[in-house]
């Protein structure tokens, strides 16, 4: 047995292409997922597969196709970036072959059980049999993590001879963390100027996930509290909110979209954006947030507006994450 540690980083996934068949496929696994929507499944299957399977996918499509690049969908080539450079960083150990580091998706490809398969025959007999899966959520959510924690349970209950496998559960918590966000909107502040108001838009989940339990919203507001006083913010520069919300139930509040526009319409004139709940940009950053909600604001009277990348591939964010591999090292 082999004392090398595989580590797999996690993100939701993306279409393979930017075509309505292909978001189809992405959406219909995704919307799948009971850790998504908690509704009674046959119910839910009958909503899915009758009103949003056959119309969605193709305007979903068209917003995948305003942001597509020349190397795919944005996630994935970001995601990509973000083992290159942590491959780079973990250079000596992968080097030797310690550490070997791959990636993959919740949902798509490649898939959790394709790449831990991978890695369980990496190397012969003497196997990868040390895995550490780090999601690339800062912020725990059972919709997110929690269904990273389902494909590993199930991948386990599949084999007779289970690896040593560990989720990382979060990071926002980290100090690295916080210093690399607030790093990250302070070099942007000081190229672009300072807006009006920050805005700390976190991808939304439904409130009665909160109700239930789910520590998402506490830690969406820590992450944003912590950042703000290790900028030297004052209350009124700043805001919290939640974007992406699916269906008529009541999703975490306030709403991105409606705050932006109540603030265009009370004469807020600029406010810059960053989506600390997002590893990598994706739709939901430059689709949504970059595009949709820049029109939202400007059209109720605002001046200015401007998104903050996510981390992505910052070598402080690869510092982070190299750090949280690091203390598994001989720990596993």
């Amino acid at each position: 047995m082999s004392d090398r540690l595989g580590v797999v980083l996690v993100n939701l996934g993306t279409p393979e292409k930017p075509t309505a068949a292909a978001v189809r496929k992405f959406l219909a696994e995704f919307l799948s997922d009971q850790r998504v929507v908690e509704i009674p499944k046959p119910i839910w299957q009958i909503i899915l597969n009758c009103f949003i399977l056959p119309f969605r996918p193709g305007k979903v499509a068209e917003a995948y196709q305003s942001i597509w690049t020349e190397d795919g969908s944005p996630l994935l080539a970001i995601t990509k970036r973000q083992v290159a450079a942590l491959k780079e960083n973990l250079a000596e150990d992968v080097a030797s072959g310690d550490i070997l580091i791959r990636y993959a998706m919740t949902y798509g490809s490649p898939s959790i059980e394709d790449v831990v398969t991978e890695m369980e025959s990496y190397s012969g007999d003497e196997y990868i049999d040390r895995i550490l899966i780090l999601p690339l959520y800062p912020q725990f959510s059972a919709t997110t993590t929690g269904a990273v924690y389902d494909q590993v349970a199930r991948l386990t209950m599949s084999r007779r001879d289970i690896p040593n496998l560990v989720v990382h559960k979060q990071y926002y918590q980290l100090d690295s963390y916080i210093e690399a966000l607030a790093g990250s909107i302070a070099r942007y502040r000081e190229q672009h100027g300072s807006a009006e108001k920050l805005l700390f838009s976190f991808h939304g989940i439904p409130r009665r996930c909160v109700d239930l339990g789910d520590p998402y919203y506490c830690q969406c507001k820590e992450t944003a509290e912590r950042t703000v006083a290790k900028l030297g913010l004052e209350a009124d520069d700043w805001e919290i909110s939640f974007q992406s919300r699916l269906g008529k139930a009541e999703w975490l509040k306030p709403y991105t979209s409606n705050l932006l526009e109540s603030w265009g319409e009370s004469g807020v004139n600029s406010v810059q954006v960053v989506c600390p709940a997002f590893a990598a940009d994706c739709l939901e950053t430059l689709e949504e947030i970059k595009i949709e909600n820049r029109d939202v604001f400007l059209e109720a009277g605002g001046k200015n507006y401007s998104m903050i990348p996510c981390l992505n591939d910052d070598p402080d964010h690869i510092q982070m994450l190299a750090n949280i591999v690091k203390s598994y090292k001989n720990v596993l």
